[in-house]
Order: structure tokens, then C-alpha cells, then sequence
């Protein structure tokens, strides 16, 4: 078994038994991560872990979470201590009492409620500031990861997601959201580039991609909301990559009309309307079918959006738009490794 497959089922158990202490030859776990260190109770901890609502993911996806991010802060931590000038040797001095399971929990619900940094602050009895720390270091890890889409298979670009889906034939659904942020401060330049032009609202705009059963591959960085859907499609390169994929199909709304033509017929529109007015009866009805039908084809789209927004940081975002990339693509890793977890539990059950 290895090391990283020893570590989750040692998580697991101890998720379980509360009564294994894990730092033993994974020092940045903390010692008896399980019990009160002056912070976060034990029976508060276990809550957040044990109970789906909290978080949004499983123990056992939790579990993986800690095996695979815990080395790559603990790296992360190690190289900011040594790469500062010191007088004592790394190591040397107090140590911090906020071990990295309380940082990964403390940001898993902060995306998946929202909760100010304050309140979490009083939950893990740390300060404000420590919070705000915490988090700025575990999210850029947990948007790097990809999305999942079988046990240790991820997707970290659009480009390799256009490969998998052309690799079998399969169809995908590409579809525009948008967050709301607060409004830039009066006097700041390009003030009204978030403005959207659909809501009319201050907001960023992220291009969702997703399979025909709603399971999310793929969630870009963050645009202005001024910016249209088929604008940011084809500054991510989508058309570029369709036309030198085997031939795929991609499904898409009104918004992404005129890439069908550039893409060899590979992005699938609504029909087009041919009659401004006075369109006959038989055309209307037909054009009716044709789009409904159309819709309900990508409506699988829609749901991967709906999942994605059920993370209330992602409903509206009252922090540092800088951070909306790195939140988005974080809420997308999650999402994704907990669909394929569902998704092979139910086939193994």
C-alpha cells in the first residue's frame, strides 16, 4: 500500500474511532488533530466532518483531502521559512497551534456557506487574521487540483478536457454564470467592466463546462461581467481546440451562436430564426419543437451551475474579487471529486 493510500485509510479509521493519532510519520497533521487543543473541541471538529450539510463532501472525500493537499501546505509552508533571512534554524522558535485539518475545514466552510472570517474565527478560537492566512493558503491548492473525473483522473485545462471528451465521442454542455462582487470603489478605472449587461448588475462571469449527465469537467477563471459569453470562449481558445480535436459536439444556448460555423459544426445552437415576423404558423411550431428540444438537451448544463451555486460563496461574493478565480475553480475541484466519489459508490453498491 502506499504512503498516500496509507494515510487516507488511516484518516478513515480515525474518522470513525476518534482515537488515532495520526501525526505519527505525517508531522504536519498536528499532534491529536482529534482533541482539544485549546481551539476547536473535539466533538465540534468530528461534527464538521462526519455531517454532509456542513461541508458539502463526504468523510471519505475529506479524507483523500487531507492525504493529497496536507503534504503539498506542508512543502508550501517549509519553502516561506526557509526562503526568508533567519537567525535560528527552521523549526526553532514557538509552533502554531492551527494544524493544517482545522485550516482545510476552516476553508471547506467558507466556500460552502460563506461564513465571515470572524465567525470562524470564534468557532477554531484563532484570530481574525490567522483565519484570513489559513484560507488564502489552502484555496490556490484546492483550485489547482482539476476537476475529477474517475479516481485519479483530473482535468486541469480546458484543452485536456476537449481531449477526453473527443477520446470517446462524448457530448458536452457549455454554458456562461455569473456571481455577483461588489461594486468597484467611484474613481476607479474601468468601473463599469463588471457591470453585466444581462442583469445589470456588478458582477464576474465564469465559463462552466460540463457532461451530458450535469457532472462538472471544467470551470474557468473569472472574466468581468461586461464580457459575453462567446467573448470568453474564444479568449479561453475553445474554437482553436475544437478544430483540431476529432469531431465532438458541444452543446450550447443563444449566446454562443456564429462558433458552430467556425468550429466545423462542433458547437450545437438553437436553430435560428429565419423569420423576423409574420412567420408562418407551420414555422413557429416547428421552430417551438426545435428548441425545446435543443433546450432539453443542455439542461444538464444548468444543473452543474445549480450544484456549483448551492457553495454559498459562490451565490454572491462580498470579498476581493482577485480571489473569485481561485474560489471558483476551487468550489469546481470539490464539486467534481464528490460527484465521482457518489457516482462510484453508487456503482459498487
Amino acid at each position: 500500500m502506499t504512503e498516500k493510500r496509507q494515510l487516507i485509510q488511516h484518516v478513515k479509521d480515525h474518522l470513525r474511532d476518534s482515537a488515532y493519532d495520526l501525526v505519527h510519520g505525517w508531522p504536519w497533521l498536528g499532534r491529536g488533530w482529534l482533541v482539544e487543543l485549546g481551539m476547536m473541541g473535539a466533538g465540534a471538529r468530528a461534527l464538521i466532518v462526519a455531517e454532509y450539510r456542513v461541508t458539502g463532501l463526504s468523510p471519505d472525500v475529506i479524507a483523500e483531502l487531507i492525504a493529497e493537499v496536507g503534504p503539498l501546505w506542508h512543502e508550501q509552508h517549509q519553502g516561506r521559512l526557509a526562503a526568508r533571512p533567519r537567525r535560528r534554524a527552521v523549526g526553532a522558535g514557538a509552533k502554531h497551534k492551527f494544524v493544517f485539518v482545522d485550516r482545510l475545514l476552516a476553508t471547506l466552510v467558507s466556500l460552502r456557506h460563506g461564513t465571515t472570517h470572524d465567525v470562524l474565527a470564534f468557532w477554531f478560537g484563532v484570530d481574525r487574521s490567522t483565519i484570513t492566512r489559513a484560507i488564502g493558503e489552502v484555496r490556490p491548492l484546492l483550485a489547482q487540483r482539476g476537476c475529477t473525473v474517475a479516481p485519479g483522473i483530473r482535468l486541469g485545462s480546458l484543452a485536456e478536457v476537449i481531449e477526453h471528451l473527443g477520446s470517446d465521442g462524448r457530448t458536452g454542455i457549455i454554458d456562461g454564470t455569473e456571481i455577483r462582487v461588489r461594486r468597484p470603489a467611484a474613481g476607479r478605472k474601468d468601473r463599469d467592466r463588471f457591470v453585466s449587461g444581462k442583469t445589470k448588475q456588478n458582477a464576474v462571469k465564469a465559463l462552466v463546462l460540463t457532461d451530458t449527465e450535469g457532472r462538472v469537467l471544467f470551470c474557468s477563471p473569472v472574466r468581468p461581467g461586461s464580457c459575453a459569453d462567446i467573448t470568453q470562449a474564444r479568449q479561453l481558445g475553445l474554437v482553436e481546440l475544437l478544430v483540431d480535436s476529432p469531431f465532438l459536439e458541444i452543446l450550447a444556448d443563444a449566446g454562443y451562436q456564429g462558433m458552430g460555423a467556425q468550429t466545423g459544426g462542433r458547437v450545437v445552437t438553437p436553430p435560428h430564426r429565419k423569420f423576423k415576423k409574420n412567420a408562418p404558423a407551420w414555422y413557429e411550431e416547428r421552430h417551438e419543437q426545435q428548441r425545446k428540444a435543443h433546450s432539453s438537451r443542455r439542461i444538464r448544463v444548468e444543473h452543474g451551475i445549480a450544484h456549483l451555486k448551492n457553495w454559498r460563496v459562490l451565490a454572491r461574493h462580498l470579498g476581493r474579487r482577485e480571489h473569485m478565480s481561485d474560489i471558483v475553480q476551487a468550489v469546481a475541484a470539490l464539486l467534481s471529486h464528490q460527484q465521482t466519489a457518489t457516482l462510484g459508490h453508487g456503482l459498487r453498491a
